[in-house]
């Protein structure tokens, strides 16, 4: 079975989002993935990307995110590779959807959607690097 790659390099800019989108609707389109499952991998991206780029380095430089994805079958493997701050996102507590809006604390609510988005997802902290790596099994894919 044949492995389909995207590679992406983003720096840490905001302005990078849509770039990285529009690579991500390239590669679903070139590949019959649904509408909904590259609306979700985006979805899953920004969420990740934003998180890094607000809140994962110390100081001002520019600093590179590693963004692959790798299509086998029906099964999508994100990899999003970065050199910020040790975060393990998983660590993070589900938010409590039971609170009123208003009460709700800020932040958390990010990587509940990114759980909710993929199938599965792990973290691991390797040469100074976080490494997220997740799965989706794509709903379905036309012509194929």
């Amino acid at each position: 079975m044949q492995v389909r790659h995207l590679s992406v390099v983003v720096v840490n800019q905001r302005s990078e989002i849509g770039r990285l989108s529009e690579a991500v609707d390239r590669f679903g389109e070139e590949h019959h993935l649904s509408a909904d499952d590259i609306a979700a991998v985006n979805l899953a991206l920004d969420e990740i990307v934003i998180n890094i780029i607000a809140h994962g380095y110390d100081d001002e430089r520019e600093h590179q995110i590693h963004v692959s994805l790798a299509l086998e079958g029906e099964i999508l493997t994100i990899q999003v590779e970065d050199d910020g701050k040790p975060f393990d996102p998983l660590e993070a507590p589900p938010p409590n959807l039971d609170l009123p809006i208003e009460d709700r604390p800020i932040g958390g609510l990010g990587i509940y959607i990114v759980r909710s988005t993929v199938n599965e997802i792990e973290h691991r902290r390797e040469g100074g690097r976080n490494i997220l790596t997740m799965q989706k099994t794509m709903a379905g894919r036309a012509g194929q």
